[in-house]
């Protein structure tokens, strides 16, 4: 299994280097080098490449004739293996994350593939933005991005064979915005119904499934009947018709016309409906012009692709903040509990002031000192390094304790008595009979993790809008509880991982729980 994780960190900064020196916006490896040209920081991108390719050389040289644990760790992994709920949750766990590796393949509003007039083209793939020239666009939307949905919807009533392959959901977390979706109504005796109930409000033809806010025609229903005043636009939008209705029947000489052509021509244009138009937040919507599962946000973002961008927030949090955490927590706590004396006690005093500064203040203050444009840069990294400052501190104790029990063992004195120095005593015999407290805490930080960040975007202190997180879906499900798809959305995805977290910890607990497997047994 460790010779596994070193070949995906060697090929992961391979690819990464491969994708930075081509251009290329290969998934998941391209997030330390994106990262890097966020931050004005060229180097970063290649430290963390050259850390991943050291970590995977180590694991492959250090196992390279296999791994075999101690009969200890073999018993603790068996007795993980036998408590089902944390094994299966470990699975989904594992599974997540690889979907959230598959990042834009999976979601975005780029397309994969491109074929016009016999050519190739892998918009997804690589960092230069096509033009809408480029597929033959013509007008204002020649010069800007090519929009690839609207691009397919073209593409499919060509007889050259030219297509768009579209990720499964073609909508990007963040940043692409949907004006409006519509259900459809049907008409049943000459009334307008709507899941079997004379329908009232407002309801229209539209020229488009995929714009309805390009509206043709628009009535005002009351108990199934057209009611009050209608209005009418041509294909640019310009309102060029309107007329007044009374019980299902028009008002005399209310019909005003003011277009260009006939009105008879006018009221002939092919639309579809009629349809109710949602605007954001609009509810979910499965027609074939926009499929969108979960509907979508206030701000008009796809609620599917933005649970997708928050797992993906917490995972890249995750494993930014948990290795940083517990290097520092567990350094500080070993030195703490062997050396002893002065400097534990030092330290000790420096936690306890450490843990008595309010958190929250410290967040409000950071959010509101720091500059716009680096909160809109590195914000995630910002939040991650106020929570790291705080986060260390709770496991030291447990690191002391564990380090001045083990320290007074018959083997920490002989090698002491060998000359075995004291970075090899402490990393080489304290830490890994110390380990099993060090793992049983992992999955229960990173659930404290996920809730410190879901909490702190609800309250609004946490990350800028273009990052997508549960805690902003939370908050905007409780601004609009006529919207229920959206606190639902965040609440299930929020609760599920972590009560898919909780399981693992409960299973790793158990199975690392001393009192089962030690070795005075």
């Amino acid at each position: 299994m460790l010779r596994s994780l070193g070949w995906l960190f060697l090929l992961g900064s391979l690819c990464g280097v491969a994708g930075e020196i081509f251009a290329l916006e290969l998934p998941t490896v391209r997030f330390p080098f994106n990262l890097s040209r966020e931050l004005n920081v060229p180097s970063l991108g290649w430290i963390a490449t050259s850390g991943a390719f050291l970590v995977g050389i180590f694991l492959l040289t250090k196992f390279r004739r296999g791994f075999v644990f101690t009969p200890i760790t073999e018993r603790r992994l068996q007795r993980f293996r036998s408590i089902r709920r944390g094994r299966v949750s470990l699975i989904i766990i594992i599974l997540l994350s690889a979907v959230a590796a598959l990042d834009h393949v999976l979601v975005g509003n780029e397309a994969l593939a491109v074929k016009y007039q016999g050519n190739f083209y892998f918009p997804a793939f690589t960092r230069m933005v096509e033009k809408g020239e480029l597929f033959g666009i013509t007008g204002d939307a020649s010069t800007a991005p090519a929009q690839y949905r609207s691009l397919r919807e073209e593409f499919r009533g060509s007889d050259e064979g030219d297509w768009v392959l579209m990720p499964l959901v073609p909508y990007a977390p963040t940043g692409d915005t949907v004006s409006a979706t519509s259900s459809s109504m049907t008409l049943r005796d000459g009334l307008l119904v709507q899941k079997g109930t004379p329908f009232s409000g407002l309801a229209a033809t539209i020229y488009t499934l995929r714009e309805p806010e390009r509206m043709h025609l628009r009535h005002r229903y009351r108990n199934g009947l057209r009611d009050g005043p209608a209005e009418g636009w041509d294909t640019e939008g310009n309102r060029v018709y309107g007329i007044t209705y009374r019980a299902g029947k028009p008002v005399v000489d209310s019909e005003r016309w003011n277009g260009h052509g006939s009105l008879e021509d006018f009221l002939a244009l092919p639309s579809i409906g009629p349809r109710k138009i949602h605007y954001p937040p609009a509810p979910p919507s499965r027609d074939a012009g926009q499929f969108h599962l979960l509907g979508t946000t206030s701000r008009g973002y796809d609620v599917l692709a933005y649970v997708f961008g928050g797992l993906q927030v917490n995972f890249q949090a995750a494993l930014f903040y948990i290795p940083l955490v517990y290097l520092i927590g567990v350094t500080v706590g070993l030195l703490m509990g062997y050396f002893g004396g002065a400097f534990d006690i030092v330290v000790q005093r420096l936690i306890e002031i450490f843990s008595n500064i309010p958190f929250l203040f410290v967040v409000m203050i950071a959010s509101t000192s720091v500059p716009e444009r680096l909160k809109e840069t590195a914000g995630l990294w910002i939040i991650l390094i106020i929570l790291l400052v705080f986060g260390w501190m709770g496991m030291t104790y447990f690191m002391r304790t564990a380090a001045l029990k083990e320290k007074a063992r018959d083997y920490i004195a002989s090698s002491r008595i060998i000359g075995s120095s004291t970075p090899r005593i402490l990393f080489k015999h304290l830490l890994p009979n110390s380990v099993a407290i060090v793992v049983t805490l992992i999955p229960f930080s990173v659930s404290g993790l996920v809730l410190s960040l879901t909490s702190l975007d609800y309250l609004g202190f946490g990350l800028p809008p273009k990052y997508a997180t549960w805690g902003q879906l939370l908050r905007d499900g409780l601004e609009n509880l006529s919207s229920p798809w959206l606190v639902t959305s965040s609440f299930l995805c929020l609760v599920s991982l972590l009560v898919l977290i909780t399981f693992i910890g409960e299973a790793v607990r158990e199975a690392f729980d001393p009192k089962k497997f030690s070795y005075y047994r």
